[in-house]
């Protein structure tokens, strides 16, 4: 029994056993402390040496100063040449008949009352032939009951004819008049079906493709037409302007004296075409665009502008003069809303929150927060900060960021260096 109890006990370690433990305990303690010690040191090397450094070294910066000068107000749309007139050339309701003769080319640039084509006029002819026939037999009848009126009128005056026979007389010369009247209608129908024959351009334009070869028997119903005539000088763009700058458009274009000049851009090269003028604004606004209908007219001597073709339309609305300018790459959005760096004398940067107004992708203008004269960092401004140092770059003599400001007057802005 004692010695069952005596087994069931647990050894207790040795002295080598405990110090054996104890070691490891202090080696596993001193690795932790170790790997601590080089993250913090990894650490610190990327996040506080690069900090330090890039607070005490000078950005290198491009700078330009801001201007006065003219801004255009101006509005960028899509629009749709749209000739004045696109005619389709049908034959008269009243004539028909087979088409003997095409008096045009393909394309070719028609006046208005140039011969186009021309239908078969002889049975026609023949019906106006018959006319002059009918005239000239009813004029007879009409000569014959006005002489016999002349006789009855003696004899009734001496009482001589019944009243009823010189009556039926009177009647018998006005039925006579009226077939003369009508042979002579008739006569002027047949030759106007005659002159309709002779198929004429309604306007001047250029002419489309044929849509009737000869020998066709063509009418007045016809759907598609002989040929189609499109004027093409001068032309029409039209485009919509949305609803926040309809107001603007419709003040300026009912003031007296001002017309607002509109330029066609190509829409592949954005180059300019044509240049015009508003001519119409719709009466209403189109509630699936929220776009209200507008059209300008170009002279087009060039023929540059092609009828159903996109355009793109930039209508100058208004011009703001002496307005401050800044080269637009200084404009910067962000935390402090619209923003822009301006060099200070100690060369460092300071934020300078702004309110800018319209833009020509060179220049914006700034009507609240910057002074015509002030220098501002038009280039590295990715890396600044409120305060920090600044040197300027090598000026660029080819130009810069802040070249000058092109197509406006009095507008320039100065690149490269301006150690203030």
């Amino acid at each position: 029994m004692q010695d069952h109890v005596a087994g069931s006990q647990p050894e207790e370690p040795t002295l080598e056993e405990s110090q054996a433990q104890k070691g490891s305990h202090v080696l596993r303690w001193v690795a932790l402390a170790a790997v601590i010690i080089v993250v913090a040191l990894i650490v610190w090397h990327i996040v506080a040496q690069p900090a330090k450094k890039q607070h005490n070294t000078a950005q290198v910066v491009t700078l330009a100063q801001t201007t006065t000068g003219d801004m255009p107000v101006t509005l960028d749309e899509i629009g749709t040449v749209t000739p004045i007139a696109t005619v389709t050339v049908l034959p008269n309701a009243s004539v028909s008949g087979y088409l003997v003769k095409v008096g045009y080319k393909e394309g070719q640039w028609v006046t208005k009352g140039q011969l186009l084509a021309e239908i078969d006029p002889r049975p026609y002819e023949v019906l106006k032939q018959q006319a002059v026939a009918a005239l000239a037999k009813d004029q007879a009848t009409l000569d014959q009951a006005r002489y016999d009126l002349s006789l009855y009128t003696q004899l009734n005056a001496k009482k001589a004819i019944a009243t009823q026979t010189y009556a039926d007389q009177q009647f018998t010369v006005q039925n006579a008049v009226a077939a003369v009247q009508a042979d002579r209608a008739n006569i002027a129908q047949y030759a106007l079906d005659i002159e309709y024959c002779y198929i004429k351009s309604p306007a001047t334009g250029r002419a489309g493709l044929r849509l009737v070869d000869v020998g066709n028997y063509v009418t007045g119903s016809s759907s598609t037409g002989i040929v189609v005539i499109t004027t093409i000088k001068p032309m029409l763009v039209q485009f919509g302007v949305a609803q926040n700058d309809i107001g603007r458009v419709t003040q300026r274009f009912n003031t007296p004296g001002v017309k607002l000049p509109v330029t066609a851009l190509d829409s592949g090269t954005h180059q300019p075409i044509a240049t015009g003028t508003l001519y119409a604004i719709s009466n209403q606004m189109n509630t699936s665009t929220g776009q209200t209908p507008m059209r300008a007219t170009f002279a087009n001597d060039n023929s540059a502008l092609w009828p159903n073709a996109f355009v793109n339309v930039r209508m100058l609305v208004d011009t703001l003069h002496n307005a401050t300018l800044v080269p637009t790459p200084a404009v910067l959005t962000g935390a402090p809303g619209t923003y822009v760096y301006v060099a200070n004398a100690n060369n460092t940067v300071s934020v300078r929150k702004i309110t800018t107004g319209p833009s020509d992708g060179i220049h914006t203008v700034v009507t609240s927060g910057l002074r015509a004269g002030e220098t501002v960092v038009v280039d590295g401004t990715d890396r600044l900060s409120d305060g920090a140092k600044i040197r300027t770059a090598t000026a660029n003599p080819g130009g810069g960021s802040g070249g000058a400001h092109k197509g406006h007057k009095g507008a320039k802005a100065e690149a490269g260096s301006s150690d203030s």
